[in-house]
């Protein structure tokens, strides 16, 4: 691992809070610290993010940027936009040449709008299944959820409700499973996994249905077979409340708002989601471009700022200069760059 790592760095969507809350992360002292940052983007666009949220536009100073100028620019703010889902798009390809060329260890990117990339003509779901095809990955990619210190990963994500028990598999489980125990031993030694059941109470014992016994219990033993510490099938309404009193490190759960819903309760303004299965890890704040507040100055960058932490402990291991959680200082940081 890196003692400082590359990390790349991107405002996300030019017309959301992204450029602002960059601006925000980067005017911290621990930043420079910690990684050695590359900018990706239009500089137009960073310097309009400072301005917004009231930092010296000398953070700039001594940090590379690879440019990307935004055609058309300024786009509205605040709104969706395909002229800027295009922009968007566009660095996003950058970054993935970037990773190709090995000259980056860790790429953070601010919030994102879907709504405007499609418009500027996404083909894939989203933008983790963007990078896989971009960088032609063809193995399995997932987002783990984090709201430290405990990460969330699933088995199925954006699909219907309905068609959650016929695509939940032994094998998907269990590569659910030891993608998170990979990640977060970069972090932490002998992470501990809890892995939902599907049906209340953990199906009762095959009263409210089999999947517990049939398809998820067969894809903890294999996980505890290969020396992962992974428990469970455990009921879903009392596994986060064993979580929150430190008995796991992580959960697997079966479906998207089976863990999403938890998760967002625990930490919506330092959650993070890290792109797994990717070349290098990826990171971005869980919220999103927060249009009703663009422009303000008043966007909390604690979520980001979360971001560039697990960013750069992914490449580190624990010892990363950034604070740690609740804990240790890290909300007394994210105050004071509230008030930047």
């Amino acid at each position: 691992m890196n003692a400082r790592p590359r990390m790349l760095v991107l405002a996300g969507d030019p017309t959301g809070i992204g450029p602002e809350i960059t601006a925000k992360l980067l005017a911290m002292p621990e930043t420079r610290r910690a990684a050695s940052i590359t900018l990706l983007g239009d500089p137009d666009v960073f310097a309009a993010g400072a301005k917004v949220a009231g930092v010296p536009h000398s953070i700039f100073d001594g940090l590379p940027i690879v440019e990307y100028r935004a055609s058309g620019a300024p786009y509205p703010t605040g709104r969706v936009s395909r002229e800027a889902g295009a922009f968007t798009l566009g660095t996003l390809r950058a970054a993935c040449e970037q990773i190709r060329a090995g000259a980056t260890d860790a790429f953070l990117f601010a919030p994102l709008n879907k709504q405007a990339m499609k418009l500027a003509g996404l083909e894939q779901e989203d933008e983790m299944h963007f990078f896989a095809h971009v960088l032609g990955v063809k193995t399995l990619c997932s987002e783990i959820n984090i709201a430290e210190p405990l990460w969330t990963t699933r088995v199925t994500s954006h699909v219907p409700l309905k068609d959650v028990a016929h695509l939940v598999t032994t094998d998907g489980i269990y590569a659910a499973i030891d993608q998170v125990n990979v990640m977060l031993r970069r972090i932490r030694t002998e992470p501990r996994i809890g892995v939902a059941a599907l049906n209340p109470h953990a199906g009762e014992g095959g009263l409210l249905g089999t999947e517990e016994i049939d398809i998820i219990t067969p894809a903890i033993e294999q996980a505890r077979a290969a020396g992962v510490l992974a428990f469970g099938p455990l009921p879903p309404d009392t596994m986060f409340v064993r979580a929150r009193k430190g008995e796991f490190d992580a959960i697997v759960t079966m479906y998207h708002d089976q863990g999403q819903i938890a998760t967002k309760l625990l930490g919506f303004e330092r959650g993070v989601t890290l792109q797994a299965g990717l070349p290098v890890p990826v990171v971005t704040p869980a919220h999103g471009t927060a249009f009703d507040i663009t422009g303000k100055g008043i966007a909390n960058p604690g979520a980001i700022l979360e971001a560039f932490r697990v960013g750069v402990q992914a490449c580190t291991g624990p010892a990363a200069c950034l604070s740690h959680g609740p804990e240790d200082g890290n909300r007394t940081r994210t105050q004071q760059l509230g008030r930047l």
